[in-house]
């Protein structure tokens, strides 16, 4: 079932959205930035028909099935909550709100109105995790013992940006941290409790770079590494009873490898590093509204979301909007 997605939203990520479309032979059915000539500019690159001139347009069109949101995270429960309201599904980038309170009322809001909500977390979806949980699911592997899993960059203390700037909800935890913590619980049995860190605030306040020991109650554990001022290579490392697995670039994995501890030949996995991993994320939104079986893993964002407000509370760092509805 090919759906009308709008989508919310021009900047990096919402131009590969639309290329992934691309990939697919189609493209949004609509769009609409706070800027009309960013609109119009992205609409003209990408073969769009409609340029709203409001979120609201876009709301109240009947032909649009599926809002895909964009912007910064601190702009999502708004758009969420209208969209929800106007009977349209939804796929939100990360992270999907700016904490676990904003993620209740969002779902909520989601399931009295009967729509789809999901974050855009490509690790849920690509084919290479997919093969994965089949030999954990299958016993192959056993059970999980150790995740390590890291996410660095340097980025430029510039408030133009998002990464620094409280006003635009930045810091590593958001930016990044939810791609390691949605890593971390893809292959957690059950979402970890106990939970450790040590963190190194940006001038700005909010976090710059943070270590993270987390376990659960089955002994699983794992650790993060984050930062926006230390580049760090995309390599993950899940270890289980029968061998470990290694992912390169793991938020965007095309290549894992599985290295037994029992003699077994070693198992290389591999998929079409041509295909962008946002078409796999529109695949699966799809087939969820048009009711086939539901891969979004909202359980999985809802705890990740869960771990990341428990972590800035414990540092202190709160964003404008958050200290406006305390």
């Amino acid at each position: 079932m090919n759906c009308n997605w709008a989508c919310i939203g021009c900047g990096h990520i919402a131009n590969e959205m639309a290329q992934a479309f691309e990939q697919k032979g189609r493209s949004f059915y609509c769009v609409y930035s706070r800027t009309r000539e960013n609109a119009e500019k992205f609409a003209l690159k990408y073969n769009i028909k409609k340029v709203c001139g409001s979120a609201e347009e876009i709301f109240e069109d009947k032909n649009v099935d599926i809002v895909y949101i964009a912007t910064p995270h601190n702009r999502h429960i708004e758009y969420i909550v209208k969209a929800a309201q106007a009977g349209k599904h939804i796929l939100c980038e990360k992270a999907i709100t700016l904490n676990s309170h904003e993620l209740a009322l969002a779902k909520k809001v989601c399931e009295e109105n009967g729509v789809i909500l999901a974050e855009a977390m490509t690790i849920f979806h690509m084919p290479v995790y997919k093969t994965v949980l089949k030999y954990i699911e299958d016993k192959t592997l056993g059970k999980t013992k150790l995740v390590e899993v890291n996410l660095g960059s340097d980025k430029q203390y510039d408030m133009k940006n998002r990464f620094f700037n409280p006003d635009l909800a930045g810091g590593a935890m958001l930016d990044i941290g939810v791609y390691a913590l949605s890593f971390i619980r893809f292959f957690l049995s059950e979402n970890a409790n106990d939970i450790k860190s040590s963190v190194k605030l940006a001038p700005t306040g909010v976090d710059e770079q943070a270590v993270l020991i987390l376990s659960n109650s089955k002994n699983e554990m794992a650790s993060a590494l984050l930062s926006l001022k230390a580049k760090l290579p995309k390599k993950a490392v899940v270890s289980f009873e029968n061998g470990y697995v290694e992912f390169e670039n793991y938020n965007r994995c095309v290549e894992a490898k599985i290295t037994f501890i029992n003699g077994k030949d070693p198992i290389e996995i591999r998929s079409d590093e041509n295909i962008s991993p946002l078409c796999y994320e529109i695949e699966d939104m799809e087939e969820a509204v048009s009711g086939g079986k539901n891969n979004m893993r909202l359980d999985y964002t809802e705890d990740v979301m869960e771990i990341m407000t428990r972590l800035r509370n414990e540092w202190g760092v709160v964003y404008p909007e958050e200290k406006n509805n305390a």
